[in-house]
């Protein structure tokens, strides 16, 4: 049975467990057996090795999301998993700032994250976690922060007097021995999203951080949904209300990359805004970004293109010229065939193509499937090669008609 995540917390929370994970340096897997037993040799007991190489594991998964900050952070495996990158905890506070909120709480803190992004705009700090491990974690990441409370309570049963604003990052995972699983009910997250709305109608200024999967139908009236991507990932979508909430926005899509920042949203409910026209497959091919298909904002990105939908029922965008965007990525039509296994793989055959990358949407093909009945090997574009000829199928369809594009990455 795997170690309770106190068990790997606790031995950590006195100088000497500190001092020696601070001792570590850079974590290599291919290192850690060699780590293990040097430790062992030291003198250093099995419990503490244990909760150091554990540390210096996260710490290393970590970066992903707090860069150089998680190395001086304490985790638990089911906190990382669920914990905001410190990138878009960072626009979280600044939305608290804008509104002059000076008192946050933090209900749900986990390890931190929003309460050190907000404590880093010197806005005061109530972080409540119901998880003891966590909780203790949540103790020494907000250290350096003097604004910053943690307290191990129930989130539900916190005072919230004095408290202009409430972050919520409700827990959707129940964790076991045999490790983590997700909720979908909004009902069986801890604390529920019913309880975000009574904060939130007692006129507090609310956010909520739900999974970027939430039907459109289960996002409360009276709030601003934004679904965040980073790097392509779509990681959330955050509800505002009330005074953290922006007038004239029901629903946006904000895409975080190596360009920057950019945001496209709608002022029209869900299933409103405007209709766009279904056209040929011509010219530029648009594959929008999982925020801006989340948000339903297809079709709003497709008039901003100058655009058509390929279908009415399908995420792809087509426009006769390239226009730059950052809420998809453009591919140049080559060429449009029927969807036929035996055609496509002498399509394939025929002009040498050793390696393939199989998009699709609005199809139950499998990619990994069709690329081994199309091509020897079955190798991606992600196994590129000097010398190699590659090429990338979209499969989607027009109605009934199932149809594969060859495209090329613009």
């Amino acid at each position: 049975m795997a170690d309770a995540p106190q068990d790997q917390i606790a031995p950590l929370l006195n100088p000497a467990g500190w001092e020696l994970l601070a001792s570590l340096g850079p974590y290599r897997e291919d290192d850690a057996f060699r780590l293990n037993a040097s430790l062992r040799k030291a003198g250093h007991s099995p419990e503490l090795v244990s909760a150091v190489l554990t540390q210096a594991r996260l710490r290393a998964r970590a970066e992903a999301k707090f860069g150089e900050f998680a190395r001086q952070m304490i985790f638990t495996q089911a906190g990382l998993e669920q914990a905001t990158r410190l990138t878009v905890a960072a626009r979280h506070a600044q939305r608290f700032l804008a509104a002059g909120i000076s008192h946050v709480a933090d209900l749900g803190s986990g390890l931190g994250a929003d309460s050190m992004a907000l404590a880093s705009l010197d806005i005061r700090v109530t972080a409540v976690e119901m998880d003891e491990a966590t909780a203790a974690c949540a103790t020494m990441n907000l250290i350096p922060f003097p604004h910053a409370t943690v307290v191990h309570a129930d989130a539900t049963t916190v005072s919230l007097e004095g408290i202009g604003g409430v972050w919520l990052d409700p827990a959707r995972r129940t964790t076991s021995t045999s490790g983590t699983k997700r909720l979908w009910d909004p009902e069986a997250f801890s604390p529920p999203l019913s309880f975000a709305e009574s904060l939130a109608g007692s006129g507090l200024a609310v956010g909520v951080k739900m999974g970027p999967g939430m039907p459109h139908d289960s996002v409360p009236g009276g709030c601003e949904a934004q679904w965040v991507s980073v790097g392509g990932d779509v990681t959330e979508v955050a509800l505002w209300f009330n005074a953290v909430r922006r007038p004239g926005i029901r629903r946006a899509a904000l895409v975080l990359g190596p360009g920057g920042a950019a945001e496209l949203t709608s002022a029209e409910d869900f299933g409103g805004g405007p209709a766009a026209p279904v056209g040929p497959i011509e010219g530029y091919l648009y594959e929008p970004d999982g925020a801006v298909i989340r948000a339903g904002l297809v079709a709003d990105l497709a008039l901003q293109l100058g655009g058509h939908l390929v279908d009415e029922h399908i995420a792809y965008i087509c426009a006769p010229e390239l226009r730059d965007t950052p809420f998809a990525r453009a591919y140049r039509v080559l060429e449009v065939m029927p969807y036929n296994v035996k055609a496509l793989k002498a399509w394939v055959r025929d002009r040498g193509i050793s390696i393939l990358d199989i998009k699709k949407r609005g199809t139950s093909v499998t990619p990994e499937e069709l690329r081994k009945q199309l091509l020897p090997g079955g190798k991606a574009a992600g196994s590129k090669a000097a010398g190699k000829k590659t090429a990338t199928l979209v499969l989607t369809r027009i109605g009934e008609e199932r149809v594969a594009i060859s495209v090329e990455p613009v």
